[in-house]
């Protein structure tokens, strides 16, 4: 046996390291050439290619899936068992089939994690909410596309996107989707790249949709007016934080602060967690409460359990005889993510540049990226309908000499010359020719052929059309416009996470305790209230009041209720009824500015009495807007007296009403014109301060200045003050319906 040879290899330096080349040479390499050479390339795939979103909202193996499910036909039809499609999807995405599989669980409507899922599934598909419900295998389950998919794939096929070769060269797929909406923004979007993350939350698509829309009429249009804040599928509570808002919208960057619903069941003695932060599962919520029993630091709990089932998330936590459950859950808030954060990144591609845009920023990306693909559509309609007048322009021809026709075909002794004989014969080209040689025989007669050519003067004009969209930019904008709206009509939903604001955020730590009986509340013009019972009331029921002073409102109701006061500032004042103490008929009773402590010159024109926020806030301003506000908007969980932006102040408000349904309601303009109007048609805003929406056409010099509820009989021929459409005029009263009448029905 030979002996083996002494190494020749020396020592490397740390900074490097050896690289076998050839036949056993070895050559050095420092270590940073290295990594960029080999490192880079993967970490700009991992960018580009897979982990961050790009302007239509999608990864490429969520674009990858989506549109192997397009092809296959699951935009219409029945669905396909889940195997079959990460098989095709295989064809354009190289990775596992449990990756492609994962994917298409998070994109569906069963696993709950977007506003509007993109997957319609069957089976078991998990949830969003629990870490340990798992999915199940692909060979179970089936899905197709969602009805929502036509808006990403319309006019896909009319290159309005680019089509780039997939990974082996044998199929084309889209670089982009041309989504007719700005879906970045409408479903949460979490990616992990190197160097680099994404983490988009999700907005209402109504309410972004409106917001697009405005934007692309005024550059300058406030974004928060219409898109108030985010809307998480969960349907927790977002606490809103007007700068962090700001910053969000401004910088892409920020912490939203999510916290959960629930309520208490008195008779069970137990709180219902029903919907938990979307950062969060209900698992780690578990988990950790029975760490902090176990710890001690929670003491009224004697137990918790999953109820999650067919109806949805539920969390049962079991109380302790006279434990206070809005104190528990202050203190559940504070120490587990039953309250936990959204932290914002909106890192989205733009052509092929990772970029942090706050959200208008986004949305004018968006709005570019759709103007360009409404022009190329545009394009190639009128590119298809010229081809089409162009073959029709020559068969136009034809008609003048059929005979001619026939006779240069029967005529012609070779085939290939058939084509040059009748370009000869009648002036056209050859894509003419080939189009009047292929015509079959029973349609050579001039019937066919006058029917074929009535189109193009149709054609023409349409041609024209197109041409002139293609030249003016506010024409494709109007289009996108319209899109818009209609996607918003179609699709649109209500929001699911309520918004409460910072300082209504704080659980009270004592709760007083108060008698309650039954009383009678009366509010008068001037602004005077009284608390009397029904025994007092009985005795004496003539009311004193000041001169020129009348009682506006009335309300039985108990004394352990919340009063809401609000003022002509905008802002309202809030008291316990059991803080103004019982009175008699012949009193002028409390003057409510001064017992609240109102500003000065400050004045209340309303009251409410609710002991559960619930109910609808109707404001008329004088300029014809009327907002719809949830009662619960006004709920907080301290005892502050007073509340500010109760509602708008850029217009004077007309009247305040408050309903516990949807009803029909009449408006009264100064002009002497009236509209009947049913609550249910006006959006439900969820910002206080909200302006509205226009209702009431006013002429010039005149405004809304009354707001009543619509009695049955008050007129002859109600549907004279109806309109199909908002905002309308009214109509003036008929002489059946006089003044003096409605002010006796009402």
């Amino acid at each position: 046996m030979a002996p083996r040879k002494k190494s020749t290899k020396k020592s490397q330096p740390a900074k490097t390291h050896g690289v076998i080349n050839g036949a056993g040479d070895i050559v050095e390499q420092p270590i940073v050439s290295t990594i960029r050479e080999n490192y880079m390339p993967y970490a700009m795939s991992v960018i580009l290619s897979r982990a961050i979103p790009e302007i239509d909202g999608f990864k490429p193996s969520h674009r990858k899936l989506l549109y192997t499910m397009y092809k296959m036909g699951l935009l219409t039809g029945s669905r396909t068992k889940s195997a079959n499609i990460v098989g095709a999807t295989m064809k354009l995405n190289p990775h596992g089939d449990s990756a492609i599989y994962d994917t298409m669980v998070r994109l569906s409507r069963g696993y709950e994690a977007l506003l509007h899922p993109y997957v319609d599934s069957k089976g078991n598909f998990g949830k969003f909410y629990s870490r340990d419900m798992a999915w199940a295998a692909s060979r179970y389950t089936e899905a197709k596309l969602a009805p929502i998919c036509n808006e990403l794939f319309r006019d896909i096929d009319k290159d309005t996107v680019d089509f780039v070769d997939n990974y082996d060269n044998t199929m084309k797929e889209p670089s982009l989707l041309p989504t007719v909406f700005p879906s970045v923004l409408v479903n949460a979007n979490t990616g992990i790249a190197v160097g680099m993350a994404s983490n988009i939350c999700s907005f209402n698509l109504k309410e972004i949709c409106e917001t697009t829309a405005a934007l692309i009429r005024d550059p300058n249009h406030d974004i928060k007016s219409t898109l108030p804040a985010p809307d998480f599928i969960g349907g927790c509570q977002i606490i809103y934080d007007e700068k962090v808002i700001n910053q969000v919208y401004e910088t892409g960057r920020g912490s939203i602060k999510l916290r959960a619903k629930y309520a208490y069941d008195k008779s069970a003695n137990c709180i219902d967690v029903l919907s938990i932060p979307s950062t969060t599962t209900c698992e780690v919520i578990i988990e950790k409460i029975i760490d902090l029993v176990k710890q001690g630091k929670v003491k009224e709990i004697s137990d918790i359990r999953d109820e999650t089932g067919i109806d949805g998330l539920k969390i049962t936590i079991d109380l302790k005889r006279g434990t206070d459950p809005d104190k528990l859950m202050a203190k559940l808030f504070k120490f587990t993510t039953l309250e936990d954060s959204f932290a914002c990144n909106f890192n989205v591609l733009i052509g092929g540049v990772p970029m942090v845009l706050g959200v208008k920023e986004l949305l004018e990306e968006w709005i570019a990226f759709r103007i360009e693909c409404v022009k190329r559509r545009t394009f190639y309609d009128r590119t298809k309908k010229a081809d089409k007048l162009h073959l029709l322009k020559g068969l136009e021809k034809i008609l003048l000499d059929i005979d001619k026709a026939i006779k240069i075909i029967r005529e012609t002794d070779e085939e290939i010359e058939v084509v040059p004989n009748l370009m000869i014969g009648f002036g056209i080209d050859k894509t003419q020719a080939e189009y009047v040689a292929e015509i079959k025989l029973r349609h050579l007669n001039r019937e066919y052929i006058l029917k074929r050519t009535q189109d193009i003067e149709n054609l023409e004009k349409e041609i024209a059309e197109l041409d002139d969209i293609l030249k003016s930019k506010a024409r494709v904008k109007t289009i996108i416009v319209k899109e818009l709206k209609a996607i918003a009509d179609k699709y649109g939903q209500p929001r699911r996470s309520l918004i409460i604001y910072e300082d209504t955020a704080v659980y009270v730590e004592e709760k007083e305790t108060v008698d309650d009986f039954a009383c009678t509340f009366f509010f008068t013009k001037e602004g005077y209230f009284k608390k009397i019972k029904p025994l007092s009331l009985r005795m004496g029921s003539n009311q004193k009041l000041k001169d020129g002073d009348e009682i506006i409102q009335t309300i039985e109701l108990s004394n352990d209720c919340d009063l809401l006061f609000f003022s002509d500032k905008a802002q309202v004042y809030k008291a316990k009824a059991n803080d103004f103490s019982d009175t008699k008929a012949s009193a002028l009773g409390d003057y409510v500015a001064a017992k609240l402590g109102m500003d000065e010159g400050e004045n209340a024109v309303y009251m409410v009495a609710t002991k559960d926020y619930k109910g609808i806030m109707l404001f008329g301003f004088e300029n014809g807007k009327l907002a719809k506000i949830p009662l619960e908007s006004y709920a907080t969980k301290t005892n502050r007296k007073k509340l500010t932006n109760a509602y708008s102040d850029k217009s004077r408000l007309a009247t305040a009403m408050f309903i516990d349904e949807d009803k029909d309601i009449l408006l009264k303009a100064s002009s002497g014109r009236m509209l009947l109007v049913h609550t249910g048609a006006l959006a439900l805003k969820t910002t206080r301060s909200t302006q509205g929406v226009a209702v009431m056409k006013l002429k010039k010099g005149h405004t809304l200045f009354e707001i009543t509820e619509y009695k049955e009989g008050m007129f002859k021929k109600p549907q004279r003050y109806r309109t199909r459409s908002l905002p309308a005029l009214g109509a003036m009263p008929s002489s059946d319906d006089s003044m003096d009448e409605q002010l006796s029905l009402i």
